[in-house]
């Protein structure tokens, strides 16, 4: 499963958003996931489900389909809060880098109001500075990959000499931890140009261009630009999309109010929507009247929704290019073995071949794969054939013939 890492300095609203983002208001209670640990939880990627374009009725199991709209279970990491200084092990810095390692994105959350200083202490609004923040964070990044990559440098770069092994090789196996891929550290060693240079000839500063662009191809960074309901969060909304990365307005506060009201049978609220409807007003208090009249003001109409599920979205289908695939084992009637229709959508990397899929769906159905057949279109394929967005899959192989 995919994994979203939180990250983000104390106080931020990190663990309102997580609490948001993992609190289920779509029907699961018989779908198998369940939290692993107090700080991982389980949240959803939304789609557009196939079954309204095909008129049919689905029967889902590992990812519930709500009028229309699928709910793809992730894994997501709230990792403790950062100070500058995480890197050296001041803070939680060293929990916080065994948690981080495994997230495939991350959803770095600023105060967008600067309601806190550097070190995530509560000031006045438009005292604390997100751009700053944001700084220090990508150097924590930064040289958290750079130690790694300089312990022990000088042996695993005369090893490389020595017994004239690729240095994309050994790289690989000392960031596998970090889930850098060698494909990563392929392309940023030709983008450097180092690799014309002795490993040992290399320099501190060859090293740590090396982390940060290690970093910037491995962990691809979106910013929420979180509390926007607040003082100066609009301008600093401006200023951080400035900076070039994708950055999305938030209010995880409003998007917990909805999704608890939804929960409790108060409100009707989807993860994503731009509005709610109050579904029975003498159960509300006049608090809660006034907070969900603020929240419908200050973010909904404002922004078009509170963020929460964009980010989530938008982290997955467009930083990660994952797309949608529905695999059945009868094409004509889209069913599994057991009669259920379009039971499965699964969230793959785009430009995922048709046996790669198999490999992921499981190892024997890869290794004995021999032809796939696209569902919609009732068409024969290959193991080279690139699946599609939305495609239906029906595996072909020796097992399923056996």
């Amino acid at each position: 499963m995919v994994m979203v890492g939180l990250t983000g300095k104390p106080n931020v609203g990190k663990s309102t958003f997580f609490s948001a983002a993992t609190l289920a208001t779509v029907p699961i209670a018989n779908y198998p996931f369940t939290t692993k640990k107090a700080n991982v939880g389980v949240t959803y990627a939304t789609t557009k489900c196939v079954c309204k374009k095909l008129n049919v009725q689905d029967e889902p199991v590992n990812a519930p389909c709500v009028d229309g709209v699928r709910f793809i279970p992730v894994k997501l990491v709230d990792c403790p809060g950062l100070v500058p200084g995480a890197w050296k092990g001041r803070g939680l810095g060293n929990q916080f880098l065994d948690e981080i390692r495994r997230a495939d994105v991350l959803l770095l959350i600023l105060d967008a109001a600067g309601s806190t200083d550097e070190e995530g202490r509560p000031c006045k609004p438009g005292t604390g500075d997100p751009l700053k923040d944001l700084r220090f964070l990508e150097e924590e990044f930064d040289m958290w990959i750079f130690q790694i990559i300089k312990k022990d440098w000088e042996k695993l770069a005369r090893k490389a000499e020595t017994l004239r092994e690729n240095i994309s090789n050994l790289l690989a196996e000392k960031l596998a931890g970090l889930q850098i891929k060698k494909h990563f550290i392929t392309n940023v060693l030709e983008e450097l140009d180092i690799q014309s240079k002795k490993p040992t000839q290399w320099t501190e500063e060859n090293l740590k261009n090396l982390a940060i662009k290690l970093r910037k191809a491995s962990k691809p960074i979106l910013i929420v630009a979180n509390k926007i309901d607040l003082p100066y969060a609009e301008e600093n909304l401006a200023r951080l999309k400035e900076t070039g990365y994708p950055t999305i307005p938030c209010s995880a506060e409003a998007e917990l109010i909805l999704r608890r009201g939804a929960e409790k049978g108060l409100i009707g609220y989807k993860p994503g929507d731009s509005e709610f409807k109050i579904l029975d007003t003498d159960r509300l208090t006049e608090k809660q009247i006034e907070a969900l009249n603020i929240v419908k003001e200050k973010v909904l109409n404002k922004y078009g929704s509170t963020g929460v599920q964009e980010a989530i979205n938008f982290s997955l289908f467009n930083l990660l290019n994952m797309i949608t695939v529905y695999p059945v084992e009868d094409e004509n009637k889209l069913t599994d073995h057991k009669g259920r229709v379009l039971p499965d959508c699964y969230l793959i990397p785009k430009g995922t071949t048709v046996k790669e899929f198999a490999y992921m769906i499981h190892t024997e159905l890869g290794e004995s794969f021999i032809y796939a057949v696209e569902a919609k279109e009732k068409k024969r394929v290959g193991e080279d054939y690139v699946v599609k967005d939305g495609d239906i899959i029906k595996i072909v192989s020796a097992k399923s013939r056996g």
